[in-house]
């Protein structure tokens, strides 16, 4: 690296921070209208777990979290970790982010790109990637076969209650990073570990005072449990792509049911479907497909875009369940945070399930948010109105 980009790099961190760049160093108290870039870093780091040789990416777009890049090549370091580099999705490479790794990746054909990146032990996907981007699509494709493991680090996925999704705000962002920071992932893991143990073996019921009463059996598919331990020891127990995709912050309960079990109705929140306003729509389903459509207004949208995604578009998805109190919907001014993963909040979902280990496919996904559920386990209640009480 050149002399001159150092310096730069230095001035645009002193001028984020007020301090120079150093993993171990502490931000004043008072410093609230940035991001804290150091103590964001060691708690990525601190949920890594690197081991002596482990070989790390950074996926990266230019302008979003660049003092995180440099904080996280340090702290990658510290630990005897390979850094291999920061790669840009916009194509505009700062030179800063280039290393001999990102240089050997620039010109390769699609299959050879994916063999290349087969040698990383771990990919942060730093805010702004998504996986329609080249190398965040081929390294999704290795950890399907099995090859490393990822951040997902998602700081975004703001959403009205309606589902409608939100810019991002300053606010917005002090809110995810208090939620990073100040989660009690041993807790989170516990309860997590406790709620897979009662839907192994015992029938799920969820409902709402909107009138959805679905229920279904999870038996043995895998539940993956978003608890932030991105450890390559974890990785190890994997069972599929969205195992080896760790989500920070952190939250959520994630599984499949056995299709043919998925039964009842959900009656959906006002939302938008094929881009027009639906309201009062109620899907019944029968062994987990869409039997019966029906809505107040916007019917006909809806068959539209169940039609355009073809059977996907009319199979139950998956479950989704928040678990982490700091991702909760706020009592002030409320909205959906972090894509449904806060305390109490439900996903029902529709589409593909394959990277959850289910078996509809077809690459169409809605997610769907239900803010006001119960969740019945057996015969025990662990999610009333909206609010986890287990």
């Amino acid at each position: 690296m050149k002399p001159t980009a150092i310096l730069l790099l230095l001035l645009v961190l002193t001028a984020c921070t007020g301090k120079k760049p150093g993993v171990d160093q502490q931000q004043t108290p008072d410093d609230q209208a940035v991001l804290r870039w150091y103590k964001i870093g060691r708690l990525l780091i601190e949920r890594m777990d690197l081991q002596q040789g482990e070989q790390v990416l950074l996926l990266a777009e230019p302008g979003r979290f660049d003092p995180l890049v440099e904080v996280l090549r340090e702290g990658i370091s510290s630990k005897k970790a390979r850094y291999l580099g920061t790669i840009s999705t916009t194509g505009q490479q700062p030179e800063v982010w280039s290393t001999s790794y990102t240089a050997g990746a620039v010109g390769l054909e699609r299959d050879a790109l994916r063999a290349y990146l087969e040698t990383i032990d771990l990919g942060i996907m730093m805010p702004g990637p998504t996986p329609e981007d080249l190398v965040y699509g081929l390294i999704q494709e290795n950890l399907k076969e099995g090859y490393g493991r990822t951040i997902h680090f998602h700081w975004s996925g703001a959403y009205a209650l309606d589902g409608e999704p939100l810019d991002m705000t300053p606010g917005i962002d002090r809110f995810y990073q208090k939620a990073l920071l100040e989660t009690d992932y041993t807790q989170l893991a516990d309860n997590q570990r406790l709620f897979e143990s009662n839907i192994r073996e015992n029938t799920v019921v969820v409902t709402t005072p909107g009138g959805t009463n679905i229920s279904f059996i999870v038996g043995q598919r895998p539940v993956t449990k978003q608890d932030g331990n991105a450890s390559g020891a974890h990785a190890a127990h994997a069972f599929n792509l969205i195992d080896r995709e760790v989500e920070l912050p952190a939250g959520a309960i994630r599984v499949a049911p056995m299709e043919e079990t998925v039964n009842g109705i959900i009656v959906f929140p006002d939302a938008r479907w094929s881009g027009e306003k639906v309201s009062d729509l109620k899907l019944t389903f029968e062994k987990g497909k869409v039997v019966a459509i029906e809505a107040e207004m916007g019917e006909e949208a809806v068959r539209r875009e169940m039609d355009r995604a073809g059977e996907a578009g009319r199979s139950f998805r998956e479950f989704a369940l928040g678990f982490n109190p700091q991702l909760a919907i706020p009592l002030t001014d409320p909205w959906i945070p972090y894509y449904g993963y806060g305390a109490g909040v439900v996903r029902l979902s529709l589409g593909d399930n394959t990277e959850l280990g289910g078996k509809v496919s077809g690459g169409y996904v809605r997610w769907n948010f239900f803010t006001d559920a119960t969740v019945r386990v057996g015969e025990e209640i662990w999610v009333e109105d909206g609010k986890l009480i287990r």
